[in-house]
């Protein structure tokens, strides 16, 4: 059994892992931003122990930040002051005595889509896209996950981009913009809305230019959309593939992509138990 934890800035995620399926799984809020550090370290502890009993066999841990692989070490997570420099490995596994293993979020995200897949339909490829607060992207080649060396592969979501960053305008920061959150503008679509409908074209069209960069850097099979933004995929899907097709010249290759959707929220609890 694998003990697999996706730290949100929101919710704390935690559920145990048996064979690449979870069996238990729970949810609490996050850290309180005036935590300091030994309080953040204390309550996760807490969380951990309310699940782990004699069959944890090991730690996996999706974090927010830059994180050195090897040595456990998180600097300088999202959404949490007090993390600046965290030796989360040593503590973790001092208090409870099991391999821990931690990454950064998005690339547990990616391993837990593709882990997802049927066996025998993995992706050669994945490129995953979370679209939420901002955009983080995870890569999966031939199983093995490409991490970089400062665990920060492939976050293509800070380029320049339209006087802004990239994932100022593939993200909830772009429905920001409108004063509307990507929910209530899809019911707007189901109600008729031309302009909400529109509003939804125009993300598409800047997820297709971050599509097209994604398939520049590494030719993808798959593209799996993740985030509740992903569930309004046929309501920007034509202008994100159109966009694709102009900026992208190897029409073959366009065809062959597969953008797929996963939101469960078990895909980072599983990815986490899997790096």
């Amino acid at each position: 059994m694998i003990l697999g934890i996706d730290l949100g800035g929101t919710n704390l995620c935690l559920g145990l892992v048996d064979g690449g399926k979870v069996v238990k799984m729970t949810s609490v809020p996050s850290f309180e931003r005036s935590f300091t550090l030994e309080r953040t370290l204390e309550y996760l502890a807490e969380q951990i122990a309310a699940l782990f009993d004699e069959s944890v066999e090991k730690i996996g841990i999706g974090v927010p930040s830059v994180v050195d692989v090897k040595k456990g070490i998180v600097y300088e997570a999202a959404n949490i002051p007090s993390w600046k420099e965290v030796h989360l490995k040593d503590f973790l596994e001092a208090r409870f005595g099991v391999p821990v293993n931690i990454n950064n979020d998005a690339n547990c995200y990616a391993m837990g889509a593709y882990g997802l897949y049927p066996e025998d339909a993995r992706p050669e490829t994945l490129v995953t896209v979370t679209l939420g607060t901002g955009m983080g992207i995870g890569i999966v080649d031939h199983g093995r996950l490409m991490c970089g060396v400062n665990c920060g592969a492939g976050e293509l979501g800070y380029l320049d981009y339209n006087g802004g960053c990239l994932e100022e305008f593939c993200s909830k920061q772009f429905f920001a913009k409108y004063n509307v959150d990507s929910y209530e503008l899809s019911k707007a679509v189901a109600a008729g809305d031309e302009k909400a409908k529109a509003i939804f074209d125009e993300f598409g069209r800047h997820l297709g230019y971050a599509v097209t960069l994604l398939m520049y850097a590494y030719d993808p099979s798959h593209v799996v959309l993740g985030g509740g933004i992903a569930n309004a995929l046929p309501l920007f899907r034509d202008a994100m593939m159109e966009t694709i097709r102009k900026k992208f010249p190897f029409t073959s290759a366009v065809d062959k992509l597969h953008v797929d959707v996963q939101t469960s929220g078990e895909t980072p609890i599983v990815g986490a138990s899997l790096i």
